[in-house]
């Protein structure tokens, strides 16, 4: 396990468009302890919960998964990850800010993106996967990485983009900062475009962090809905 870095779950029970996910029962675990189970079997880092209250606390305790109790009015998953960072006991040189949302991830995308963390001169990291199902290319919920050759982030929106004939990348919810990079981002003055786009990660390309892509060949299901809740309880009965 790479003990230099630490893998932050942020989890709020606020969601709208499904109120409590994170307890959403998924095979017989709440859904925050899937995808704790997802980060622990990558080997990446020591894995963290960054909770909202006291009832993320107790879940994440009884399943051996440290639970750090943040303010649950924290404005984004972001802030959250950074309040439960500044309040571990040892120093990390390296922080993964998985979503909560992502129950089956595979484990080789949160590995691949702590590898990529590690190069020289990366501050900050995302991954994106190309997009295969034409449905997905106008649906404004499917965020759309615009990268450039060397896989570097030039933008991030929900229209289809860029224009014209090639690959589309489908930007997946994990991301991965320096110490020094995190603390930069959450300092920052909201942007417009992020307030237009409703994407954070804006925030860091408009205040100058740059932001290098790891390619994947898979994109987990992300559940914001009953509907991606469902279908998320299918793909795992498939997967045992």
């Amino acid at each position: 396990m790479s003990s230099n870095t630490a893998i932050i779950i942020p989890v709020r029970l606020a969601a709208i468009r499904l109120p409590n996910k994170p307890l959403a029962d998924i095979g017989g675990l709440p859904m925050v302890i899937r995808v704790a189970d997802q980060a622990r079997a990558s080997n990446a880092g020591d894995v963290f919960i960054a909770a909202c209250g006291d009832d993320i606390c107790n879940i994440g305790k009884k399943h051996d998964f440290e639970a750090i109790k943040t303010d649950p009015d924290l404005a984004s998953g972001t802030d959250r990850v950074y309040a439960a960072f500044k309040k571990l006991s040892r120093n990390y040189d390296y922080i993964i800010n998985l979503q909560g949302d992502l129950p089956l991830i595979d484990p080789q995308i949160i590995s691949a993106t702590r590898e990529l963390l590690t190069q020289k001169d990366i501050e900050m990291v995302t991954a994106a996967v190309p997009i295969t199902e034409s449905n997905k290319e106008n649906d404004p919920n499917v965020v759309k990485a615009i990268l450039t050759q060397n896989n570097q982030a030039l933008y991030f929106t929900r229209a289809t983009a860029p224009f014209g004939p090639g690959k589309l990348y489908e930007h997946i919810g994990i991301y991965g900062y320096t110490p020094d990079s995190l603390e930069k981002f959450v300092k920052a003055q909201q942007t417009e475009l992020e307030k237009r786009e409703r994407l954070e990660q804006l925030r860091a390309l408009e205040h100058g962090i740059k932001i290098h892509v790891t390619v994947v060949n898979s994109a987990p299901i992300s559940v914001d809905t009953f509907e991606d809740l469902e279908q998320a309880r299918i793909a795992f009965k498939s997967a045992i």
